[in-house]
């Protein structure tokens, strides 16, 4: 056999350097890439960390019932009417997305996209997070006092735990568990009553709101199974932006109307899709390295800052100051509270 044939079936010598180069980047990628996923876990599940992030969050969306209703007001939204509603939203989701893929592109030095085989799962969460959840959020919302939305709303902390001990089955279900739901469903029923001690309780109004946190909470569990396989900003940008524009095109396409007033406006839009951009992505870094009950204990705040950013900035002090809504607010943070400081301290049911 000649030298010539029997480097016929050789690489050449630059093309052997080159494959070995290449093996060569692509280790190194690996590495670097679980080198950045170790410090993020390192970060994200330090208690201080958590309790900031998490109280960030509850701030943001505290602040997000009063504001919302202001952005009614600054964009000549007619809140009997559905698609203008659900074109508000859009737009507030969409720039929300934009600003979190923005983000993660600056963050990763690349364009951000999800992988191919992760499209499905961005779609999924989608449908019940931007679409879902905020079509009950802003219906509701629009039929109910920022006061008496942001309380209920707390029921969604409920739903997460519930939703996450016997669907997703990420969390153990025990009788701590189980009071702490009792006394946060008797605080919604709780809210419901009014002075004369009437239930109050229309679908549009305290059903969506409800429904919104229902939604909320399936979310929250796709998001810490989704992260696993996919970047938490990709998925939480993507989704956000995907759901904005399918707001905006069925707001529009049922003849839905805003009309900006001024900058004051264009600001107040700014600010709520900084809220959703901010916090659903602190949230969901948080939940992906921790268990969703240690963040949710801090949710316990939510529905306290929402009542009181309401009282301040809609001038519904009269409401706050009320003993069953002062009542109803202790008894939603004491059940979520409890629920996430003893309830892994005791025997698990099996389910």
């Amino acid at each position: 056999m000649t030298d010539d044939n029997k480097n016929s079936g050789a690489l050449p010598a630059g093309g052997a350097e080159q494959s070995g180069n290449t093996k060569n980047d692509n280790l190194k990628g690996g590495a670097q890439q679980k080198d950045n996923g170790d410090r993020a876990a390192a970060f994200f599940t330090k208690g201080w960390v958590v309790c900031v992030g998490a109280i960030i969050c509850c701030i943001l969306w505290g602040s997000a019932f009063p504001c919302v209703k202001i952005g009614y007001t600054l964009f000549s939204v007619d809140t009997s009417h559905v698609p203008s509603i659900i074109l508000f939203a859009g737009l507030r989701f969409t720039l929300a997305g934009l600003l979190v893929i923005i983000f993660g592109c600056i963050q990763h030095k690349k364009f951000l996209l999800p992988k191919v085989k992760n499209w499905w799962r961005v779609l999924m969460v989608c449908c019940f997070q931007a679409v879902a959840q905020y079509i009950f959020f802003y219906i509701g919302l629009a039929n109910v006092s920022g006061v008496k939305g942001s309380v209920l709303n707390g029921l969604g902390v409920f739903f997460t735990i519930i939703i996450a001990c016997f669907v997703f089955r990420t969390e153990k279900f025990n009788l701590i568990k189980l009071a702490g739901c009792v006394l946060g469903f008797g605080g919604v029923i709780l809210i419901n009553i009014g002075g004369d001690f009437s239930f109050e309780f229309t679908m549009m109004g305290e059903g969506f709101v409800i429904l919104s946190g229902l939604s909320a909470a399936v979310a929250a569990g796709l998001v810490k199974i989704f992260s696993k396989y996919e970047d938490t900003t990709a998925l939480c940008g993507w989704q956000f932006f995907i759901g904005g524009l399918i707001l905006i095109a069925v707001g529009a396409g049922f003849g839905g109307h805003v009309a900006p007033t001024g900058a004051g406006s264009y600001f107040m839009l700014l600010y709520l899709a900084l809220i959703s951009s901010v916090a659903f992505t602190l949230q969901g870094y948080i939940v992906k390295y921790n268990p969703i009950s240690k963040f949710a204990v801090y949710k316990s705040t939510n529905p306290l800052f929402g009542a009181v950013f309401s009282a301040i900035i809609l001038e519904e002090s009269e409401q706050l100051l009320s003993y069953y809504t002062i009542i109803a607010i202790i008894l939603v943070c004491l059940g979520i509270f409890i629920i996430n400081k003893f309830g892994e301290k005791h025997k698990k049911f099996k389910h």
